[in-house]
C-alpha cells in the first residue's frame, strides 16, 4: 500500500488527512497515484481540478509526476506555498 497524505486546502476539500492506495506490482509513479485518486470521484476529482498546481512529495522529497513510487512509500499532495 502506499499512504497518501494530504496538506491545507486540499486537505480541506477531500475532507481528511490520509488515504491508502494499492500499489500495483512492480511500482507506479507520482502521476499515476494522482490519477487513481481523481479516478475515485468526488471528492478527489474537484479537489485535483480546482487547484491550479499541486506540488508532490515521495517520502518527504519534492517530486515530479514521473517519480517512481513503490509499495510501503509515501506520497504527500499540497499547494503551493507562499510566504513573506
Amino acid at each position: 500500500m502506499i499512504r497518501v497524505l494530504y496538506f491545507a486546502v486540499l486537505r480541506d476539500a477531500i475532507g481528511h488527512a490520509e488515504d491508502q492506495v494499492e500499489c500495483p506490482e512492480g511500482g507506479t509513479t507520482l502521476g499515476a497515484v494522482r490519477e487513481a485518486l481523481v479516478a475515485r470521484g468526488e471528492p478527489w476529482a474537484s479537489a485535483f481540478a480546482n487547484l491550479k498546481r499541486i506540488r508532490g512529495a515521495v517520502n518527504q522529497e519534492m517530486a515530479d509526476d514521473d517519480e517512481p513510487v513503490k509499495d510501503g512509500d509515501e506520497v504527500a499532495f499540497f499547494p503551493p506555498v507562499t510566504g513573506g
